[in-house]
């Protein structure tokens, strides 16, 4: 029987594998480097805690490519004047991805999580816009110093290390943190029963120039549904690769996607700061999956998704996005040397 409703999250099992696995192949490093100064040092933290691997994505390395199509709702083009929401449906390249940047992880570990969904929308002039989302409601940390602190620190505490540990000591003094480590989600039956949240801000403007601020939530109409622990160990290493493959070829799978409305004083800077669900939701329009790519490995690791790969009509609004946007390109770079 699938467990679709509580409990609904993981705790300590999932934390101690994600420390586990974060741990395996790594290449230790000094908790006192500086702050960061340039998009490369961001990328060395991430292969601090997962290792370099040969053609591989920094973080989420394991994944699967699909095809769909975006249909925009009606009201979408009320909300901005981005060419993808204006009432035409457009091409979509996806990808769904394990956590971490080990390529090999098993889907059933908890390390595992949170699931990564990417899309990149193919515009009519030919350009492209990016979304780039995961299936946590939020983020670690509120900066991208931060971040790069939390890895350093992940990456200097495996098993035998002194305690505290050095992710024990920023644990302590970032409790957002520590839950993000300890309430992922369970395994779930499919990258298609997962919702997939947009953790950091844009601001959205319309044709009378009306700006409102917005992050993005892909929700799946067929619902999240989670397995039960049999079944997760009965489950194969890649079974939601294999799972995904099986559902596109029977039936289309869909999400609708939605942009979270931004009310006076939510954290617009803060990725860290989940807005309320009370928080007003204007519904984008509807992905549509039909097709698996072929997946080679040449395709994987051609395809990139670039968050501040922006149309006019929408614009950054969280500072964390220009550094992920610069980081991304160095780990593209990496992997196609």
């Amino acid at each position: 029987m699938i467990n679709n409703s509580a409990p609904k999250y993981s705790k300590r099992s999932s934390f101690l594998l994600f420390i586990t696995l974060t741990t395996f192949s790594v290449t230790l490093r000094a908790q006192n480097t500086p702050t960061i100064s340039q998009p490369a040092q961001m990328v060395d933290a991430l292969h601090t805690v997962f290792g370099k691997h040969p053609a591989a994505r920094a973080v989420h390395a394991k994944g699967i490519i699909l095809t769909a199509k975006f249909t925009p709702a009606p009201q979408a083009h009320q909300l901005t004047t981005a060419p993808h929401l204006q009432q035409k449906a457009v091409l979509v390249t996806l990808r769904f991805s394990d956590f971490t940047g080990i390529p090999n992880i098993p889907d059933t570990a908890g390390a595992s999580n949170p699931r990564g969904m990417a899309v990149k929308f193919h515009l009519p002039d030919g350009s492209a816009t990016d979304i780039v989302a995961h299936s946590f409601n939020g983020f670690p940390v509120a900066t991208t110093d931060e971040f790069r602190a939390l890895l350093l620190a992940i990456g200097s505490s495996g098993a035998n290390a002194r305690k505290p540990t050095n992710l024990d000591k920023f644990l302590g003094t970032h409790p957002i943190a520590k839950t993000f480590l300890m309430t992922q989600k369970p395994a779930s039956v499919s990258y298609g029963t997962l919702s997939y949240y947009g953790v950091n801000t844009f601001k959205f403007t319309n044709k009378e120039g009306k700006s409102r601020y917005a992050r993005y939530q892909f929700i799946p109409e067929a619902g999240e549904h989670f397995l039960t622990k049999e079944q997760l160990s009965a489950s194969g290493p890649d079974y939601l690769s294999a799972e995904i493959r099986k559902r596109v070829a029977l039936h289309p799978v869909k999400f609708k996607l939605y942009a979270q409305l931004a009310e006076a004083g939510d954290k617009i800077e803060d990725p860290s700061i989940a807005w309320p669900d009370s928080r007003k939701k204007v519904l984008l329009g509807t992905i549509e999956i039909y097709k698996a790519a072929d997946n080679t490995p040449a395709e994987d690791k051609e395809l990139s998704f670039i968050p501040n790969h922006l149309p006019h009509g929408i614009s950054i609004a969280d500072p964390m996005l220009e550094d992920r946007s610069k980081a991304y390109p160095i780990s593209v770079k990496e992997r196609q040397q």
